[in-house]
């Protein structure tokens, strides 16, 4: 438990049940009264933030996070299966677990796992990845003036837009915060 007047910004606390990141902070002492801390939490395992405001000398939880390296297996049967890479355990994930990030899912693709008491709740990928693309339509000679983007299918099964210039069989770089096309490889 720490003091809510301790609290600061990236920490991650327990409130209300889930496991909440502190996105920003403010304390505030008006002329008369207790101070007030003001914080933007945003609940790590749907994206949802909240507004919180405490007494200065309130406690909160501190949720102690661990974060390791996993290598992606395969998927059977709705269920994922990763390796940590220190201890070459498994771990076997729903498919709930990792809905935001299977589209760009290849098998031996290294992850980060976040742990909290020793059990995972969220997998992140890294910032950008190197796919092939499997299918894409052919783009016009002399249509590349305009900016004009197409869809491609990556190997993973995941759709981006991508300039005109590129082909079926060509290996690209995207960036899985935004779904966007960064540069072809």
């Amino acid at each position: 438990m720490i003091s809510t007047n301790d609290m600061r910004s990236g920490q991650a606390i327990i409130f209300e049940g889930r496991i909440c990141l502190i996105a920003d902070y403010t304390r505030m002492k008006p002329g008369k009264g207790p101070t007030f801390v003001k914080a933007k939490l945003k609940d790590m395992s749907t994206g949802q933030v909240l507004d919180k405001t405490w007494r200065g000398e309130q406690k909160v939880e501190l949720a102690i996070l661990k974060t390791r390296s996993q290598q992606y297996l395969y998927q059977k049967g709705g269920l994922y299966h990763f390796m940590d890479l220190e201890t070459y355990d498994q771990i076997t994930l729903s498919e709930d677990a990792v809905t935001d990030v299977k589209k760009y899912l290849l098998e031996n693709m290294e992850v980060t796992m976040t742990f909290h008491e020793s059990k995972p709740f969220k997998v992140e990928l890294p910032a950008f990845v190197e796919m092939k693309v499997v299918q894409t339509d052919p783009g016009l000679k002399g249509d590349t003036a305009t900016g004009a983007t197409k869809p491609a299918t990556l190997a993973s099964g995941a759709v981006v837009q991508v300039p005109l210039f590129v082909e079926t069989g060509d290996v690209l770089r995207v960036d899985t915060r935004t779904d966007t096309y960064v540069t072809r490889v």
